[in-house]
Parts: C-alpha cells; sequence; structure tokens
C-alpha cells in the first residue's frame, strides 16, 4: 500500500512536471526566441500573487506521453483588486494549438467567467487548430465561439497577441471587445508558406499580417512596443470598464480641480481664427478630462477620428471627436466603422459618451463611395440612436452636413448638446455655400471685384447662417459656452444624467432591427 507521504511526493513531481511540460527543450526554445514562460507571462499581467491556475493536469486521454496543460493555461486573478479570468496559450507544448482537451479548458474558463460576471483576458500565442486532433479541433472552435458569443457585452473580454496567431486563433479574439498585439506579433488566417503553396503569391509575414499593417487594419486596437507594455495597457483599459454589465464603471478621485485653472483658459485660445487652420484635437482632449487623462483605442486605424477613455469627475467617459489633422476632421468610410464599434462598446457597459466635433462633413470621392460610405457611415446614427447612456455633444468649430448626425447631434441622441461661440453649424461650409448659391452672383460681378466678393459672401454666410447662435435660439442647442468653461460644464450635465432612466421601448412586435451591412 502506497502511504500517504508517498503520494504527496508524487503530487510534488507531477506539479513540477506540469509547471515545464515540455521540460528543457520548451526552456530551450523560449530562451532562444528570447520570450517569457507563459506562467511568467499571467504574473505580468495580474496582480502580484493573485493567480490561481485551474485544470493544470489536463492532458489527453489514454496517451501516456501526452503533455500536461494539453498547450492552454486557464485561471483566475486580480487586475486592479477586480476578478479577472486568464486563458493563455503556451507556444512550448504542441507549439500552443487548440485541441480537444485544451478547447475543453477554454470553454470552462469562459463559462467561469459567465457564471460569476467577472472579464476575461486571453493571450493569444497559436498556431490555430490543432493538426493531428482533426475534425474535433476545428469542432472545438465552433464551441468556443458560441460561448464567446455569450460573454460578449456581458463582460469585458481583452485579447493580446503575441508572436504568430493564424486561423482560428485570430477568429476567437477578433470575437473580443479590443485586441493588443505587441510590434513582432502577426494576425492571419493562413500564413506565406501556405498562401505561396495555394496560389503562388510570395508576401512576407510583416505585409500579410505584421501589427503595423493590422493595427492601420483596424484589426488590432493598440501596438505595444514590449510584452510589458502590452500587459500595462491592458490593466489602464480594464480600469475604465465595470466587472460586467451587471454594473456601473469604477470611480477614481471624484471631485478634484472643482474650479476654472489655468489649463482650462488656455482653451480659449486654442480654435485658430482660420477654419482652413489645424490643430491638434488631442490638446483640447487633455484640458477637458479629469487630470489630463487619455486612453486612446485604435489610434492607428482611421485617424481622423479619436476614440478613447476619459475620466469625469471621477466617473469613466467614452470619447468620439473629430482630428482636424487628418483629412480636416472629415468623417470617412473607416471611421464610421471606428465609431459605431466603439459607440456599442461604450453602450453595452454603461460608460457615457461624450463627443468633440469639428468636421467638415462626409469625405467626398469615388474612392469613399466604393468603399461603402453610405452604408458604413449609416450604421452611425442608428447605434447613437440605440445607445442608452448618457451622451453628451459639444461643437467646437465645424459641424455640417451628415456629419451633423454622425457625432451625435440632440436630433440624433444627445442627452445636452454643447457649443463655442467659434461654432459652425450648417448644411455644408461657407466657400462650398457660396460656389453652389452665390455662382450667379458672382457671375454678374466685374471679374476684377469677384475675388473680393465672393470672400465678403463667405464671410456673412459665416456671420449669419453658420454661427451657433441661430441653433441656440432655436432650440437645437442647448447652450453656448466658454471653452474655459467646458470641463466644469461636462462635469455638471454629466451629473444630471447620473441617473438617466433606461428608456422603456415603445411596443414593436419586431425580433430586431437590420443593420445596413
Amino acid at each position: 500500500m502506497v502511504d500517504t507521504q508517498a503520494k504527496l511526493d508524487e503530487l510534488v513531481k507531477i506539479l513540477a512536471i506540469a509547471a515545464e511540460p515540455a521540460g528543457e527543450g520548451g526552456i530551450a526554445k523560449r530562451e532562444k526566441k528570447g520570450i517569457p514562460s507563459v506562467r511568467q507571462r499571467i504574473q505580468m499581467l495580474l496582480d502580484p500573487g493573485t493567480f490561481l491556475e485551474t485544470s493544470a493536469l489536463a492532458r489527453q486521454p489514454d496517451q501516456p506521453d501526452a503533455l500536461y496543460g494539453d498547450g492552454l493555461v486557464t485561471g483566475r486573478g486580480l487586475i486592479g483588486g477586480r476578478p479577472v479570468v486568464v486563458i493563455a496559450h503556451d507556444q512550448t507544448v504542441y507549439g500552443g494549438s487548440v485541441g480537444i482537451t485544451s478547447a475543453r479548458k477554454f470553454m470552462r474558463a469562459l463559462q467561469f467567467a459567465f457564471d460569476n460576471a467577472c472579464p476575461v483576458v486571453t493571450i493569444n500565442d497559436s498556431g490555430g487548430a490543432r493538426i493531428q486532433d482533426a475534425v474535433g479541433s476545428i469542432a472545438s472552435f465552433g464551441d468556443i465561439s458560441r460561448v464567446l458569443e455569450k460573454l460578449s457585452g456581458y463582460v469585458p473580454q481583452v485579447s493580446i497577441i503575441l508572436g504568430k496567431c493564424a486561423a482560428g486563433s485570430v477568429y476567437g479574439p477578433i470575437n473580443t471587445d479590443v485586441l493588443i498585439g505587441t510590434k513582432d506579433s502577426y494576425m492571419f488566417v493562413t500564413g506565406p508558406e501556405v498562401i505561396k503553396a495555394v496560389n503562388g503569391e510570395d508576401i512576407s509575414a510583416e505585409d500579410l499580417g505584421g501589427a503595423e499593417v493590422q493595427a492601420k487594419r483596424g484589426t488590432l486596437h493598440h501596438v505595444a512596443a514590449t510584452e510589458q507594455e502590452a500587459y500595462d495597457w491592458a490593466r489602464q483599459y480594464l480600469s475604465y470598464f465595470p466587472t460586467s454589465c451587471l454594473e456601473q464603471p469604477p470611480i477614481v478621485n471624484p471631485g478634484l480641480e472643482p474650479e476654472i485653472t489655468v489649463t482650462d483658459r488656455e482653451l480659449d485660445k486654442i480654435i485658430p481664427d482660420s477654419d482652413r487652420t489645424g490643430y491638434d484635437m488631442h490638446e483640447i482632449l487633455l484640458r477637458i478630462f479629469d487630470d489630463g487623462e487619455f486612453h486612446e483605442v485604435r489610434a492607428e486605424f482611421a485617424p481622423n477620428l479619436i476614440t478613447g477613455f476619459a475620466r469625469v469627475d471621477g466617473f469613466p467617459v467614452g470619447v468620439i471627436a473629430n482630428q482636424p489633422l487628418v483629412l480636416g476632421g472629415s468623417i470617412d468610410a473607416a471611421c464610421s466603422d471606428k465609431s459605431t464599434y466603439f459607440i456599442r462598446l461604450c453602450d453595452a457597459f454603461n460608460i457615457p459618451l461624450v463627443f468633440v466635433v469639428d468636421t467638415p462633413g462626409v469625405l467626398p470621392g469615388l474612392d469613399q463611395e466604393a468603399n461603402g460610405v453610405i452604408i458604413r457611415g449609416g450604421r452611425v446614427p442608428r447605434a447613437i440612436i440605440e445607445a442608452t447612456v448618457p451622451i453628451i455633444n459639444l461643437v467646437v468649430r465645424k459641424s455640417y452636413g451628415g456629419a451633423y448626425g454622425m457625432m451625435a447631434a440632440r436630433q440624433v441622441g444627445a442627452d445636452i448638446s454643447f457649443a463655442w461661440p467659434t461654432a459652425r453649424i450648417a448644411v455644408i461650409g461657407a466657400e462650398s455655400a457660396v460656389d453652389l448659391i452665390g455662382k450667379r452672383q458672382l457671375a454678374a460681378v466685374p471679374a476684377e471685384q469677384r475675388a473680393a466678393a465672393r470672400d465678403f459672401m463667405v464671410n456673412h454666410y459665416n456671420e449669419t447662417i453658420a454661427t451657433p447662435w441661430i441653433a441656440a435660439e432655436r432650440g437645437y442647442i442647448d447652450a453656448v459656452i466658454e471653452p474655459a468653461r467646458t470641463r466644469l460644464e461636462i462635469r455638471h450635465a454629466l451629473r444630471l444624467l447620473r441617473d438617466k432612466p433606461p428608456v422603456k421601448p415603445e411596443f414593436n412586435p419586431r425580433k430586431h432591427s437590420v443593420y445596413p451591412m
């Protein structure tokens, strides 16, 4: 009979093997790549000493030489003192591929997150489905996808992309809320070798799915220089979110700087006198939220629109702002997708939205029409209308044409709409308006006087038609405010809206609406 001590000794031995299933070979592989172990990665992400691993001894049945863990580490821990579920691929075990056993671990971890309403962070370094498990492996990705869908909009989901992720190991992350990649990570459905074998096309991994390329495509929401920076970015991102949609977002340092500051006063001079002169919208954003803090999301994709998180009176807010330095802040097809996604993300987790507007309208051109600007742009006001969180709209300069609604005008969905005295709100800008409706008048003016006459008409349009005063007089905006008071006015507005009741929809027998796609 085996005594108790022998059993304990056996446990210690097995746990030691499970901690490094691939043994010395796995350690050597990591050292060659210069990467941490999978458990070190998890420790870099979580609060120190909080990781509790689950299913460490899981392995393929009926295979005496099967490796423990089956290429996946799962467990629970804390980020910022709040619970999360962590799922991480182990590159040294079966290349981090997903087989039947590891898929079951994956699904159990996701189900725990669902049952306990806590966020999920996945650390992805995997080639995809395990070829040796045949149909069982690809079927498992279908099972995982069903559980991921249950979690979508219920708990925050973050995916961190490391190494080369392919096939099923990219379809899972793309169905989470946000993807963070390191600068030397890759994402593709099929790798360069497969593409060359199938159609003879020779392409590098960088051009096919490198981090820089995927960020510009909008697939990655942030590219980090190092693994630690990726984990830090994920931690900061989650600090703006509740643990689930059943809760309100966390409050951090409320009541700071209750009065107008020197930084606030700088806003009075930030808008250039000329409509044609650009400026960096970040300079406004850093002055109208708590502590000059702004956590940007998807910075490399459609940079003519800025999206990210800040705090107002300690409460998280989602921010959507035009960027005059890129395409003049015009709305195009790509930034329409960026806006729709972000609106729905914030609304799912009870995060109010602040729109900061300076846009000349929807970008014209054949390329945009071919890229589906009508379809993609049409989804933006739909997302705003469907949102139930408090929405603030602030027009700092231009708000023209269809972009007026896409930036949450009050008639579309803003609860409170502000404008600066520098705002211009109209169907189109002055110069375009004069060219269209003043053509005959200008033609009647002598040629040598035409330029001066045109300038006069442009100025007259700006001073009498495209002004915030008309919008305020007719009730289309709630107030024209001093730029220096913006931070305080947004704070007051969100305090008023803090207990905004959920809208009770009128009876409608439909199953759901149909989005333009």
